[in-house]
């Protein structure tokens, strides 16, 4: 019987099942079934690469190639070719291979570095990951178990391991964890711009500089950490899979035959749903892209559409109590009681709200008055009496970048590459008065950004806001990356100054405030104000669109285009007035969706040569320490690192815009209350 197939045809790819599958598998079963399918929501598929950038995965991975010289990269581009090309390297007694693919059983890998001598041969699995020499040692906790953090990263070593075995069983092995050492400083400047990406039809590739060589490299800040004692544990050791417990081997050869067949394993959902990424905003109703979570849960416990109305107890905020609500059969919020958030008083003291009466307020719907929102404008006219005008909004975009810029810096050091600064008015008036951005490639920001700041904040002694902790941390490390500065900065003790006059930090176990410590508006917001939109969240991007639905006052203030431009509000990037305050279908706009998409001054025909799911729209912060890895390390020319750099900047105008927004918001509440808000 011929198995030749008719002409034209192609035989379908192979369903292996790999490592990423494989660790997919292991958060849950389930989503072997989904993964792959075109018709199910997905919402990691685009964040691979925006991943690598911000982490800088890619410039972590060429590193660790030119620390094993010599060696021979897997090219091909189908897995028979991979897999035929490894198998002819490998007849060499000595060789290393760069993406060398291994097969047994219906398992695949793609070993990052492998490098054979003789009869041993080592797998090197490198991972964009921090490593602490003295608090990570050996990845085990005070229990001797292997730590949780860590635990997914030997499992993949693990199961690489195993495929090799299976593939090429008359070899040894040694398995190594290849990470970015936090202990270690770079000895020499301008490391990270030796390795530039390029992406093409293809994907995304690394280009390392012409004559780069490891005896240019300085102090190794990459170490392959040996794991073949953990990986020896998990190997002999087993595994849970939805319910059912199995050797290690066991359970993968279960997994592979069901992601080949397409079985679906049922798992019973529990907390882990909470980070499902085959999940759509709201239950489709038979609407394309099906939804895995809510397909779960209806097979689960029977729910149907309008089940999943009222949210889920995964939804509740800050609740670490999820699995046992479920395990007794709490499914929803309002099934809830005070007794399960541990709550004797639902009605918040003088110091505003606990933790656990923002919880009931999400649970219950009730909250005192009958207003659609809960506001405590006692609680803030007291905060804002201690107020000194004018008020400064200030909000920073950082990242972590993996290889450092220049000598004395360490892996992974916070890098402050951009601020935005808009001032209030004792009067009202408000202004976008400065900004920062500092992009260039290989460019160091984080003593101009000190700098500038201390410019845009020493003209006088109103009081400063952030949202949340991130700028006082950030400040505090760039502080501490003075002291290694090399050389350091005339300017050092100065800065050093400043920075300690606004933050606040520990001194021997306790908290040491600066004359003009920071204000946290977050914290404000999580005591004092609670909206239903919000989900008992105090994040800014869950507080802006719900003050934009309560507040009158800001619906009075931007229905009309009063910012930027010529109008009344100074903007430092908006050219045209813009009406921040909208409705669309009768629903109230998130201000961040009025953002431009980074193209929008293109063509239809241009942005097709520079648009790509990485990078249309930058709304999130996530999205910037992307858009700044773009900058950074991808060749990209000057007409769309002008777009980019446009949209970082309307992206960070926006954030403490916002932050201006809920003072405004909060002051024409506590007026209308009859308080007095008035600061210095």
């Amino acid at each position: 019987m011929s198995t030749a197939l008719p002409a034209g045809s192609r035989a379908a790819p192979p369903r292996y099942l790999t490592k990423s599958r494989f660790k997919l598998a292991l958060e849950c079963p389930t989503k072997l079934f989904y993964t792959g399918k075109a018709d199910y929501q997905n919402n990691s598929l685009d964040d691979s690469f925006l991943q690598a950038l911000a982490e800088g995965g890619f410039q972590v991975g060429a590193l660790a190639c030119l620390m094993y010289p010599g060696g021979t990269e897997v090219l091909d581009r189908d897995h028979a070719s991979q897999l035929e090309t490894t198998r002819e390297l490998l007849q060499q007694a000595d060789v290393t291979i760069y993406e060398a693919a291994l097969e047994a059983n219906g398992l695949f890998v793609r070993v990052d570095i492998l490098r054979k001598r003789g009869d041993v041969i080592e797998l090197i699995e490198v991972k964009a990951k921090s490593y602490d020499p003295v608090k990570n040692g050996d990845f085990l906790n005070a229990r001797g178990q292997l730590e949780t953090g860590m635990l997914p990263y030997l499992q993949d070593v693990a199961f690489q391991r195993h495929v090799a075995a299976l593939a090429y069983p008359q070899f040894k092995y040694r398995a190594f964890l290849m990470l970015a050492d936090k202990s270690a400083r770079s000895t020499v400047d301008g490391l990270n711009q030796r390795f530039r990406i390029r992406r093409d039809g293809h994907g995304a590739r690394i280009e390392v500089a012409p004559g780069t060589a490891i005896s240019e490299l300085g102090a190794p800040l990459l170490r392959a950490v040996p794991v073949d004692s953990q990986v020896d544990q998990i190997l002999s050791g087993e595994l849970v899979v939805a319910g059912k417990r199995d050797s290690f081997a066991q359970t993968v050869a279960r997994l592979a035959s069901a992601y080949r067949v397409g079985e679906r394993i049922a798992t019973q959902p529990g907390p882990q749903c909470a980070a499902c990424e085959f999940r759509t905003g709201e239950h489709p109703g038979g609407r394309a892209p099906r939804s895995g979570f809510h397909e779960c849960w209806s097979d689960a416990f029977g729910w149907k559409a309008d089940d999943f109305g009222g949210g889920t107890v995964l939804d509740i905020w800050n609740f670490r109590k999820k699995k046992d609500l479920m395990a007794r059969g709490v499914l929803k919020p309002r099934d809830v009681t005070q007794e399960d958030l541990s709550l004797d008083d639902p009605h918040p003291g003088p110091e505003g709200l606990s933790i656990a009466q923002r919880q009931w307020f999400q649970c219950s719907g009730k909250w005192p008055g009958n207003d659609s929102h809960y506001i405590d404008t006692a609680g803030l006219g007291t905060a804002m009496r201690q107020w000194v005008y004018p008020l400064h909004f200030i909000d920073f975009e950082t990242c972590a970048v993996a290889i450092p810029f220049s000598r004395g810096q360490q892996p992974y050091q916070t890098t402050a590459f951009q601020f935005s600064h808009h001032v209030l008015q004792r009067d009202g008036r408000v202004e976008h008065r400065t900004q920062f951005l500092e992009a260039g490639p290989g460019v160091q920001p984080g003593v101009p950004f000190l700098r500038a700041l201390r410019a845009a904040l020493g003209s006088d002694n109103g009081t400063i806001f952030r949202w949340a902790t991130h700028e006082n941390s950030v400040l505090g490390q760039l502080v501490a990356q003075l002291e290694h500065a090399t050389p350091p900065p005339g300017d050092a003790a100065e800065l050093k100054a400043f920075v300690e006059s606004i933050t606040n930090r520990k001194v021997d176990g306790r908290v040491v405030a600066g004359p003009r410590d920071m204000v946290d508006l977050c914290a404000l917001a999580q005591r004092h104000y609670y909206h239903p939109s919000t989900k008992g969240s105090s994040s800014l991007k869950k507080v802006l669109p719900a003050l934009m639905q309560s507040s009158a006052h800001l619906r009075a203030l931007y229905s009309q285009p009063v910012y930027g431009g010529t109008s009344a509000i100074r903007s430092l990037n908006h050219k045209e007035p813009v009406a921040w305050w909208a409705q669309r279908d009768g629903i109230v706009v998130d201000p961040y969706e009025m953002l431009p998409p980074v193209f929008a001054e293109f063509s239809e025909a241009e942005r097709t040569g520079y648009e790509d799911a990485s990078m249309s729209e930058l709304r999130a912060g996530g999205s910037a320490m992307a858009a700044y890895g773009r900058l950074q390390f991808v060749d990209i020319d000057e007409r769309e690192r002008q777009a980019i750099e446009q949209a970082l900047l309307r992206y960070c105008e926006l954030d403490t815009l916002a932050m201006v927004m809920a003072v405004q918001a909060w002051q024409a509440w506590v007026i209308e209350a009859g308080h007095s808000e008035a600061g210095h």
